[in-house]
């Protein structure tokens, strides 16, 4: 991807402005992810995007290994058609919460951003919503024709133990 100037990353755009353009394409991100739209999911990324989910352990020991680990577009494309028509697991209802965002336009003429989430899940032959997940997203985003894309989103749980359910994104 050929890099922007920095005054290119943001485009018009002050520093408040940026993160509440951050806060909503999380809203859409979430929004995409909780209706079930995994297709919607895949485009809200670059072509050379990397996507991972890894335990806050293995982050801050600089440990690449992650739970869930996608290089590329093609990558998300397997991983969300693989849920939504070969995958067997419960069938569940998610709801992604995420505050605190914050955003810094970078020389190379990236974004570099976080916020925190809290991911629940309901199973629908359970009574109870449960806490499936909490964390961070580390992120690096770029304008592409007007539009942020996720170039890179780390999610980082806080969680030591997950149940054994990673199914959908985060």
């Amino acid at each position: 991807m050929e890099a922007i100037k920095k005054d290119q990353a943001a485009p018009g755009l002050d520093q408040g402005q940026l993160v509440q353009a951050i806060e909503r394409f999380n809203t859409d991100y979430c929004r995409a992810l909780d209706d079930g739209r995994l297709h919607d999911w895949v485009e809200f990324f670059t072509e050379d995007a990397c996507y991972v989910v890894s335990g806050r352990e293995n982050h801050d020991a600089k440990l690449p290994v992650g739970l869930v680990y996608c290089e590329g577009k093609g990558m998300l494309k397997d991983r969300a058609l693989a849920i939504l028509e070969t995958s067997m697991f419960a069938p569940r209802y998610l709801r992604h919460f995420v505050t605190n965002t914050y955003a810094e336009p970078q020389d190379d003429g990236t974004i570099v951003a976080g916020a925190n989430y809290m991911l629940t899940q309901v199973l629908m032959d359970q009574p109870t919503a449960t806490l499936h997940q909490v964390g961070c997203y580390l992120d690096r985003f770029v304008f592409e024709n007007g539009e942020l894309k996720l170039q890179e989103r780390r999610a980082i749980y806080d969680n030591l133990l997950l149940n054994n359910d990673l199914v959908y994104p985060v």
